[in-house]
């Protein structure tokens, strides 16, 4: 029989890429955790992990595993939330957000979401997609108002297949600049039409694209700003210091000076859903997203 703690320890080894930091989590030393996944492997009579002097990488054994050891953990946290359910009479609902996401869509969403499920005790998180989305893989919490661009789900290591993705909106960027830009009154604007402007940069998701973009029309940004919050970055374009790439969700309310265009095809566009576990289904989960899907309208 599989030991659920080795497959715990397994799954920390994956999220924190080797033994030294998932022992300092897990207060265990190295040498008990490897020879704890040691262990493992002797019992599946395969190797799980792949080691290295710069940490281990799963094999594909470990990955079924870890994909194992997500799903225990998800399960029992799901038994656990369902005896307290018994005990009290009240529905525990973790709800992740990004940023944006949580400060326009998310405060519109809720209290209908209540008001449908008065009885629920709600507790909201704030973390990019990239942390919260292996917390509902892991069950840590009920589902996550997250985004993604043109890529997979930054779901983290091991399967992603566990998750159902319930798209609520797409949020394209657009280009923002101060009011009397040269480029103020263009009705869409290319990338390669911003080669010579300087950058103030909202988001690093947001920078990757826009390099990448960048590349592609053959320039490299001139990058005078950088942040991790798309209203500081709007505040520095007021301020005359570069234009930036921001999304629809993130222009309101206005800032006084400001100017946006739409960005011509292929506009980049963030994809914004829920992501929950796929073989959960919550009662709260359609309520939460029609209600987002509402609030969506106001910022199309």
């Amino acid at each position: 029989m599989i030991d659920v703690q080795r497959l715990r320890i397994l799954r920390a080894v994956a999220d924190h890429g080797g033994f030294s930091k998932a022992a300092a989590v897990l207060r265990l030393t190295p040498s008990a955790v490897s020879q704890h996944v040691a262990v493992l492997e002797r019992s599946l009579g395969a190797q799980v992990v792949t080691r290295s002097t710069r940490g281990v990488i799963l094999t594909r054994a470990g990955q079924i595993m870890v994909g194992a050891a997500e799903s225990v953990a998800a399960e029992l946290e799901q038994a656990k939330q369902q005896v307290d359910r018994l005990s009290t009479g009240r529905v525990q609902l973790t709800v992740a957000t990004f940023t944006s996401g949580g400060r326009h869509l998310l405060p519109g969403a809720l209290p209908r979401l209540m008001a449908s499920h008065p009885s629920t005790v709600l507790h909201v998180r704030e973390g990019e997609p990239e942390d919260t989305l292996p917390l509902v893989r892991q069950g840590a919490v009920d589902l996550a108002l997250a985004y993604h661009f043109d890529g997979p789900l930054p779901v983290g290591p091991g399967p992603s297949s566990s998750l159902r993705w319930t798209p609520v909106m797409e949020d394209p960027l657009h280009v923002v600049m101060p009011e009397g830009h040269r480029l103020a009154d263009q009705r869409s604007l290319g990338i390669a039409e911003l080669a010579a402007e300087p950058w103030v940069l909202g988001c690093l998701k947001t920078e990757a694209y826009l390099r990448r973009y960048a590349e592609q029309a053959g320039f490299e940004p001139d990058v005078r700003g950088t942040t991790t919050d798309y209203f500081f970055a709007r505040s520095l374009v007021a301020a005359g210091i570069g234009i930036s790439l921001i999304p629809s969700i993130a222009l309101v309310p206005p800032v006084p000076g400001l100017h946006t265009v739409p960005v011509k095809p292929p506009a980049p566009a963030r994809h914004i859903g829920v992501a929950t576990l796929g073989r959960h289904d919550h009662p709260h989960v359609a309520t939460f997203v029609e209600a987002l899907r509402e609030q969506a309208t106001l910022h199309a």
